[in-house]
């Protein structure tokens, strides 16, 4: 497995920034968190984290962007299980 992103530093800092200023109105963005999983998991996760960054920047808040955002999460959740070795 390799242990190098496939994602460039500065994309993965850029929604790892939207993430952290945005969890105050979000909290369930904390769940999108990817930096601290080994590789591969981090990658499949980021995956996840710029959608749920897209989403909170694109979308505005309601019940059906919180539901979208929870939905993301079950299947950032699935995904990486489903990478585990």
């Amino acid at each position: 497995m390799s242990q190098e992103s496939n994602w460039p530093e500065q994309d993965r800092a850029a929604v790892t920034d939207i993430l952290q200023t945005k969890t105050d109105q979000d909290p369930i963005l904390k769940f999108f968190a990817f930096a601290h999983l080994p590789m591969p998991l981090a990658d499949v996760s980021f995956t996840f984290a710029r959608q749920a960054a897209f989403i909170c920047e694109n979308v505005p808040r309601s019940a059906e962007r919180t539901v979208a955002l929870r939905k993301l999460l079950e299947s950032k959740d699935a995904a990486v299980r489903a990478r585990l070795p």
